[in-house]
């Protein structure tokens, strides 16, 4: 099977053995992954002769159940998350706390950022706010897009704010307040809460030493939270920090059991009534949202690749010629469109495993 690595600062395609299924595990014939930007072209600039293997978020066919698999069979659509389970490759090895069905009428581009959304979703629990409290988001790229979009659909007040324009736009949800200017953002956080503050601030950004952390202290309310989500340096100042009495959070990834060996890689799943939200079930959850059209992800879906033309599309994000916020590559010879359609006469059967 082929793969996608970084190796000197580059991507490139080589061949790999095709995992062998095991008990607990499923084997995945990938249909599309989708491109993580920010953290893989990150990956790509540090690395060095050692391959690096790329990518966390996919979804493809069900080629073979290991024993003690019983929620998903042959032939299902199944969305998966987690590196180092899943990669840009042709086949993944995935343990059963790692993925979700997906039905049939959830186009596969949709499912195959399920991992962002786990990620997203995660970010909101960390937050832990009540329908109608105040979610400010900054920084809208595919995260801030997603959260906005989550935190919408759960019923909070959403503020968002990133400089570029074409982001704000493209956020075009009824109820969401988007702004490139931080003067505007900042005279509707003083509006829709009445001059109390935000409940939370969700920092979607990156940069070392960044003003906005200690910005943001100054949008939430008295005990009000701010969450880091983006690569952005945790640097807060004392005094504003204890003046509000304010709550500093890290989102770790998608949730619970995130970089545990004994949830992914022995795939035991943590006690549902103990923890009720872990990463795979928060997989499950981002398409439970979009199976239900709770949040429409189709205005990120903009580019796809061909698997064989994937190094390109790197390419591009480190030369900043492309300012889509994710790119997601087609595994099969024709791929289907957003309506479902085939686009092409050698398109591979879903099922055909």
């Amino acid at each position: 099977m082929r793969k996608l690595i970084a190796q000197q600062k580059r991507a490139h395609i080589v061949e790999d053995d095709i995992p062998i299924v095991k008990d607990s595990y499923i084997l995945v014939k990938t249909m599309y992954s989708a491109i993580s930007a920010g953290t893989e072209v990150t990956i790509l600039e540090n690395s060095k002769d050692t391959g690096i293997n790329m990518g966390y978020s996919a979804m493809g066919v069900v080629e073979e159940c290991g024993s003690g698999i019983t929620d998903v069979q042959k032939g299902d659509l199944v969305a998966c998350y987690g590196a180092p389970y899943v990669h840009h490759q042709e086949y993944l090895l995935v343990p059963k706390t790692l993925y979700a069905k997906v039905p049939n009428h959830v186009k596969p581009q949709e499912a195959s950022l399920a991992g962002l959304g786990a990620i997203a979703i995660h970010a909101l629990r960390i937050a832990d706010l009540q329908f109608g409290e105040t979610a400010v988001v900054i920084g809208l790229g595919v995260l801030g897009q997603m959260i906005a979009k989550i935190a919408n659909a759960a019923a909070y007040n959403v503020i968002a704010c990133d400089l570029s324009k074409e982001r704000t736009n493209m956020l075009d949800e009824p109820n969401i307040k988007s702004f490139t200017s931080i003067e505007e953002m900042e005279n509707e956080i003083q509006h829709s809460t009445n001059g109390q503050g935000a409940d939370a601030v969700l920092l979607c950004t990156s940069g070392k030493r960044s003003q906005l952390t200690h910005e943001s202290l100054k949008w939430i309310r008295n005990k009000g939270k701010v969450v880091i989500v983006g690569d952005i340096e945790p640097d807060f100042p004392r005094n504003l920090m204890f003046a509000k009495e304010a709550q500093l959070f890290i989102s770790r990834a998608g949730g619970p059991g995130r970089y545990d060996n004994v949830y992914e890689q022995h795939a035991i799943d943590y006690p549902y009534g103990f923890i009720r939200w872990t990463e795979g079930r928060n997989i499950a959850e981002y398409i439970r949202l979009v199976s239900e059209k709770r949040i429409n992800v189709k205005p990120f879906i903009t580019e796809e690749v061909d698997f064989s033309d994937a190094p390109g599309a790197y390419e591009e994000l480190q030369n900043k010629q492309s300012t889509t916020l994710t790119k997601l590559i087609n595994y099969n010879e024709q791929g289907v469109d957003l309506d479902g359609k085939r686009t092409g006469s050698n398109y591979r059967n879903w099922c055909d495993c």
